[in-house]
């Protein structure tokens, strides 16, 4: 074991022995104390030891059997691939193959995929064979996927000391506000919330994992607010990791009385801009709100305000692993916790990690994001978008002769189209969206569009001279139709 993952494994060992009874897990039903959970993951160890394999992936919905089995993996020194429940069938297929995952740990509504990609089941595994080896950096405990600023996503290959390392800074920086009770609201296969889930683990706390069904939470970003509600209200967890779209929910809900947050201690959000004044109305109803910032090529978390040590509309100050300096063009430079490289490239990362994100810091070393260098866009869930690609799937049906695509720190993405024929109807429109959209995971598709009056050209200074679309331009011209829920929040 690497000196992290035997710090680890030795506070849950500790707990175990300790044997008083306090909930580990709390699954939809199921409780589970540290004892047994310390003894539950060993004999998991023991029968991965026997599959003889080194890649694994879960597939599972939120529950105790994802993370004994999260655990499992890490412990017995294997790499864990962990699949979102948002992947599109033929993302997960372009994971399992290029990972070269051996056995595969998943929900029955995936098995029909499984079989098809050449799997074949045998006991609690899917297994598969495969011919030489992954170019895979060695000490990979973890394959993180990103979420796709294309249709495939490229894999982050981080290590075990990496990743513990910064669950074990967030337990310290909510230590002041003693949460003893994690409810993990997220997707396990997001690097965020499983590093929330061990920083429980390591405070002795209990975590709750109920399943996204149970939660109300389908896909990217379809969220049943009243069966959410319902599921905070019966389980009154201390803290939560929240993307800003469940955040406004949150502060909807209590400012109709219909949440009270009182029982919260930590409520961590991150994984897209949040509004000042989102978090300024959580504060007022008494949200213990703390925005911070990350990113997968780092471990997730490198910078988070905190109790104590917090500063509204940045994103904290950087966490004790890290060191944070800007280039030249304020291009935030993360060094501590980066990546091994990633999955199929055998390029060597850089010492000093470029975010893509501009930054300023203040005198007190809080930082200030500023935008991002490049045209990608984070959704409001946290999803990563690359307009180019979901424009390509828009204007290759024949309908659609120009598309830009938008979705900035929303819930939904928004198009605008100008169809290749004045006769075009509306219908006809529609009809192109919803087909580009078949083929699109559900965080990259278009959720509503507005029909041009005109196109974009370089006359109307909406295109560069070469025919590239000037996005700063378009959105400042069309910022109404494109960000109607943003403005609202800003006014609210």
């Amino acid at each position: 074991m690497s000196p992290e993952t035997r710090r680890f494994h030795a506070v849950l060992r500790g707990y175990a022995e300790r044997n008083d009874g306090a909930v580990a897990l709390w699954g939809d039903t199921l409780k589970m104390d540290y004892t047994a959970l310390f003894a539950e993951v060993t004999a998991r160890q023991e029968r991965l030891r026997d599959e003889g394999v080194k890649v694994v992936a879960l597939a599972l919905d939120n529950g105790i059997e994802a993370m004994l089995w999260d655990l499992a993996i890490l412990f017995e020194g294997l790499t864990c691939l962990t699949l979102p429940p948002f992947f599109s069938p033929t993302q997960r297929a372009h994971c399992l193959e290029q990972s070269h995952a051996e056995r595969v740990i998943a929900e029955p509504y995936l098995d029909a995929e499984l079989h098809a990609g050449g799997y074949r089941k045998t006991g609690d595994f899917w297994c598969r064979a495969f011919d030489g080896r992954p170019s895979m950096p060695l000490g990979t405990a973890k394959v993180t996927f990103t979420s796709g600023t294309t249709g495939t996503p490229k894999g982050v290959c981080l290590s075990a000391d990496s990743v513990l390392r910064v669950a074990r800074e967030l337990f310290q920086a909510s230590h002041a506000s003693d949460p003893r009770h994690h409810l993990s609201l997220l997707p396990l296969a997001i690097l965020l919330e499983n590093l929330g889930c061990y920083a429980a683990l390591y405070a002795g706390a209990t975590l709750s994992l109920p399943s996204q069904k149970s939660l109300g939470i389908q896909g990217a970003s379809a969220v049943d607010a009243a069966q959410l509600l319902g599921c905070l209200a019966v389980r009154q967890p201390h803290s939560l990791i929240l993307v800003p779209q469940l955040l406004l929910m949150l502060v909807i809900a209590a400012e109709q009385k219909a949440f009270n947050p009182q029982g919260l201690r930590f409520a961590a959000v991150g994984g897209a801009r949040v509004s000042e004044a989102l978090l300024l109305r959580a504060q007022h109803l008494g949200v213990p709100v703390f925005e911070g910032y990350g990113l997968s090529e780092c471990a997730s978390v490198v910078c988070l305000n905190r109790p104590g040590a917090q500063r509204a509309g940045s994103v904290g100050q950087p966490l004790p692993h890290v060191e944070i300096r800007l280039a030249e063009d304020n291009e935030v430079l993360i060094k501590g916790s980066t990546l091994l490289g990633y999955l199929g490239q055998t390029e060597q990362p850089e010492q000093w990690w470029p975010s893509g994100d501009l930054g300023a810091f203040d005198d007190d070393g809080f930082l200030y994001l500023k935008g991002r260098k490049k045209h990608q866009f984070v959704t409001s869930y946290g999803r990563n978008v690359n307009p180019d690609w979901v424009e390509a799937e828009l204007t290759q049906g024949g309908a659609i002769a120009q598309a830009f695509v938008y979705g900035e720190a929303l819930p939904q993405n928004h198009a605008l189209l100008w169809p290749h024929r004045a006769d075009c109807t509306d219908a006809q429109l529609a009809a192109a969206v919803a087909l580009a959209n078949s083929g699109l995971p559900d965080y990259a598709q278009v959720h509503c569009w507005t029909r041009l009056e005109e196109p974009f050209t370089a006359a109307n200074g909406l295109l560069t001279a070469n025919g590239r679309p000037r996005r700063d331009a378009i959105v400042a011209r069309y910022q109404s139709q494109l960000a109607p829920a943003l403005n609202e929040e800003t006014s609210s």
